[in-house]
């Protein structure tokens, strides 16, 4: 069987891990902590990073800062990950769930616009599969209706748009470092803040609602409780296995591309003939080689093909359920029907993509499709 996903380990995260049994901090916050911060905030110019227990947590953490009230309202995509909804939802926010664009599963300002209210606080973007949103028209929408713009970043470790870091443009963003990400330390997550505004409150919060943070760089003499917030850090042990990883970034990047160059260069200029609609990577968005996906022409045909992958041996998945129609949803949803949300809801199916995947086995997984739709 090749599966869907393998989580990798580049051979030092032990090593760093052990270094953590045999130093005098344990809890978070110490030197691999520091050394992830450092590494994201000078290679990709962020503000301020946090690293946090997930990517949930990153985003809670964002839709903290927000400082929503009862009644405002939050645009998000409904075809996400719940967290990217429900961290607002936990803040009392109205939810306005925006359709995906034709071309990918990506939100756009022309979905976005006519969701804006007067009671509009906040837009979240996701780059779905690590590919960049068109941010210079959204953020050119919360300018105009002085909103601010939180990137769901999950996905988009090391990936640009028009040269600009992803998670470096919006007011805040989220990152994850779950086992299914390029980049993982089994769970895990990042904030970042880049709105001077929202820095020394991201602290506080992360720190369970005190000013420890300042009281350790010696700031003050002593800290106390002074806001809302919960126990948002990771531990020491999961920062060192993300630093072995960090380490070895460009070698897992160039990996992962290079399977995806395989997939594409194999599948796309003929599966367009059966009604596939290939991913789409537009000429402003790098590829981070996060995801290969397709979208096939119906339901039928995804349940069909993916059945047909796990007779011989490979294992696919979908990705996702839209928000705005589950069962936790659909009876709160008043908007419009999304149908290209819903489109890539019941079609798009993703391919293995994973470190150790062998240039023979991608080779394999697309011969298969290519057999399968007698190409």
């Amino acid at each position: 069987m090749i599966p869907f996903n393998k989580p990798y380990c580049s051979g030092r995260e032990l090593k760093y891990m052990e270094e953590v049994c045999h130093s005098m901090t344990m809890s978070g916050n110490g030197d691999f902590t520091k050394k992830c911060h450092a590494f994201f905030e000078q290679r990709y110019g962020f503000r301020k990073c946090l690293l946090c227990t997930s990517g949930t947590d990153a985003l809670e953490m964002c839709a903290m800062l927000c400082c929503l009230k009862p009644g405002d309202e939050v645009i998000v995509p409904s075809y996400t990950f719940v967290s990217s909804a429900i961290a607002f939802l936990r803040e009392g926010a109205r939810l306005r769930f925006a359709d995906s664009g034709a071309n990918n599963p990506n939100v756009t300002a022309d979905e976005i616009e006519p969701l804006i209210t007067e009671r509009t606080r906040v837009i979240v973007v996701v780059h779905y599969a690590g590919v960049a949103c068109d941010m210079d028209p959204i953020m050119a929408l919360a300018e105009k209706h002085n909103l601010l713009v939180v990137e769901d970043a999950a996905q988009a470790v090391d990936s640009y748009y028009k040269g600009r870091p992803l998670g470096s443009i919006g007011h805040l963003a989220a990152f994850s470092f779950h086992e299914t990400k390029n980049i993982n330390c089994g769970e895990g997550g990042m904030l970042v803040v880049n709105d001077e505004r929202f820095v020394r409150r991201s602290e506080i919060l992360w720190e369970k609602g005190t000013n420890r943070a300042e009281f350790y760089r010696g700031m003050v003499n002593k800290y106390g409780w002074c806001d809302t917030g919960s126990s948002f850090l990771p531990s020491e042990f999961n920062a060192a296995f993300l630093w072995a990883q960090l380490e070895q970034m460009d070698d897992i990047q160039q990996r992962r591309k290079h399977i995806w160059d395989i997939y594409d260069r194999m599948l796309r200029g003929k599966l367009e003939t059966k009604g596939i609609q290939m991913a789409d990577i537009p000429d402003y968005a790098t590829n981070n080689g996060h995801i290969y996906y397709m979208v096939c022409p119906s339901l039928d045909v995804r349940t069909q093909l993916m059945g047909w992958l796990k007779e011989h041996g490979v294992q696919t998945t979908f990705h996702y359920l839209p928000l705005h129609t589950s069962a936790y949803y659909k009876d709160l949803y008043e908007g419009k029907p999304l149908v290209n949300c819903d489109r890539y809801g019941d079609c798009l199916v993703r391919l293995p993509l994973y470190y150790e995947l062998t240039d023979e086995q991608a080779e394999t997984v697309a011969r298969l499709i290519l057999d399968y739709f007698e190409l």
